[in-house]
C-alpha cells in the first residue's frame, strides 16, 4: 500500500480496551513503527444501509471514509456463531460498546442476528479480505478454544464468497453458521460452483476433524452481562492498559 503511494492505518474497536493495546499486546508495534503507520481507534457514526430492518447502522466513520478497506480475519470456531469468519471480523467496525447491545437487541433471533452481520459486512464492502487460517482456532472459540494449524491463507474482493469457500474447507455445513446462511438468504453468497478459484480449489484442502465447539451460548446478552461488559471495557481501556504501560516504561 505504501508503495503504491497510499496512507494506509491500522484500525480496529475491540469490544474490551482498545484498539493500540491490542496491538501492543499483539506485538506489532515494531513493525507499525517501522513502516510509519498509525493505530487508530473506530469512532461511531450512523449509516443508511440496505436492508430495511437495520437502517441507519452506527458503524466506524473511519472505515467508511477510508477509499479501501482491507479485512484481515482470522479463522475461529465460536461458542456463539459456530464460526466466525471474514463477514463476522468486520462486526469490529461497529464501536465496542455497541456489540453488546446488538447481542441485547438481536441476539434472541439466531437468524435476525446473522442479517445484521451481514448487512454490516455489506456496508462496510471491504475491497479485499485477506483470511488468515495459517494457524486457526478451534474447539470452544474465541476465548477457550486451541490453535490448530492449517497452512491456509485466503484471499478475495467477495467476502461472502470467501467464507463460503472456507467452510467447504472445514465441512461445516454453511445453514450452522449464521453469517453464512443469512448471506445466502438474502442473496449474497454465491454457489460453490459459480466461486472462481484462480489457484487452488476448497477440495484440495479438505478438512475432516475441524472442531466445532462442545456446547453452543445463547447470542443474546442480559441487561447484567451488558453492564458488566461496560465496566470490563472502562477497566480495560483507562485502568489496565494505561497501568501497563507504565510499569512497561523504561
Amino acid at each position: 500500500m505504501l508503495a503504491a503511494g497510499g496512507k494506509p492505518f491500522l484500525a480496529d474497536s475491540p469490544a474490551f480496551g482498545s484498539a493500540r493495546g491490542v496491538a501492543l499486546a499483539n506485538g506489532y508495534q515494531p513493525i507499525l513503527d517501522e513502516l510509519g503507520v498509525p493505530i487508530v481507534e473506530m469512532q461511531g457514526q450512523r449509516y443508511q444501509v440496505a436492508g430495511e430492518e437495520f437502517n441507519h447502522l452506527l458503524l466506524s466513520k473511519e472505515a467508511m471514509e477510508a477509499d479501501v478497506v482491507i479485512n484481515l480475519p482470522k479463522v475461529k470456531s465460536h461458542v456463539q456463531l459456530t464460526l466466525t469468519l471474514g463477514v463476522k471480523n468486520l462486526f469490529g467496525c461497529v464501536p465496542g460498546k455497541m456489540k453488546a447491545w446488538w447481542h441485547m437487541e438481536a441476539g434472541k433471533d439466531r437468524d435476525r442476528f446473522g442479517d445484521m452481520l451481514v448487512e454490516t459486512a455489506r456496508t462496510i464492502a471491504p475491497n479485499l479480505t485477506i483470511l488468515d487460517g495459517i494457524v486457526g482456532h478451534e474447539g470452544n472459540g474465541p476465548s477457550n478454544g486451541e490453535p490448530r494449524p492449517l497452512g491456509i491463507l485466503g484471499a478475495s474482493a467477495d467476502v461472502f464468497a470467501l467464507d463460503r469457500a472456507m467452510v467447504e474447507i472445514l465441512q461445516v455445513d454453511p445453514a450452522q453458521v449464521p453469517t453464512i446462511a443469512a448471506s445466502q438468504r438474502l442473496g449474497l453468497c454465491p454457489d460453490l460452483s459459480d466461486i472462481h478459484f484462480p489457484h487452488r480449489s476448497p477440495a484440495d484442502f479438505q478438512i475432516t476433524d475441524w472442531e466445532l465447539p462442545e456446547q453452543m451460548m445463547a447470542i443474546d446478552f442480559g441487561a447484567p452481562r451488558v453492564i458488566k461488559s461496560t465496566f470490563k471495557h472502562l477497566y480495560v481501556r483507562f485502568i489496565k492498559e494505561p497501568m501497563a504501560a507504565y510499569t512497561n516504561t523504561k
